[in-house]
């Protein structure tokens, strides 16, 4: 069984035995949308000036880090990467389960004046980059934010975006899109149920 993910990613799945988990990206499938979203970043920005990764808390810092790997590989040159925990700063926190608070650890050049891309597994209601733009707002002043995410299912409650996306992958609400990383769950894998 995966490990619970710390961003709402949808209603509560039917049980297992009802409906089995189709797997709609593997691990070969995310190393390519995270080439994909690292060049894109790389065009964007005209290089890696400046760039600070923000991996949100739990799957989006290993994102952060492979995307960073990327990068570093293609240009020579080092990308900073850090970890935001927005756990404080979501609206939902009396009506969900108590979350485990992770930590912030903000590169050593800090984000000011910096362009900001916040890295995310699953981008879905919007709440949680809503709480990850909170937290940046306390932490310092980007030049710009941006945000890339592996997988978009839609079902958007606020006008958030994203610029870099490794899949769109348009889900009903009781459908639940799980993403897996080795870093955290021991395989490589997005899977629909």
């Amino acid at each position: 069984m995966p490990a619970p993910d710390d961003s709402p990613a949808g209603t509560s799945p039917d049980p297992p035995s009802e409906r089995p988990d189709r797997t709609v990206l593997d691990a070969r499938d995310i190393s390519r949308a995270l080439t994909r979203i690292s060049h894109e970043l790389l065009e964007r920005n005209k290089g890696a000036t400046d760039l600070v990764l923000l991996g949100l808390h739990t799957r989006g810092v290993p994102l952060a880090r492979r995307i960073a790997e990327k990068i570093t590989a293609v240009e020579g040159a080092p990308v900073a990467v850090g970890e935001l925990d927005v756990t404080m700063y979501r609206d939902d926190l009396r009506s969900q389960p108590t979350r485990r608070a992770h930590k912030t650890a903000l590169p050593s050049g800090g984000i000011d004046e910096k362009i900001v891309v916040l890295v995310d597994d699953v981008l879905f209601s919007g709440r949680t980059i809503r709480a990850a733009l909170d937290a940046l707002a306390d932490l310092g002043r980007p030049s710009a934010v941006r945000l890339a995410v592996l997988v978009d299912r839609g079902h958007r409650e606020l006008p958030i975006r994203a610029d870099h996306v490794g899949k769109n992958l348009p889900s009903a609400l009781a459908e639940r899109v799980s993403v897996r990383l080795s870093e955290v769950d021991g395989v490589d894998e997005v899977s629909i149920s």
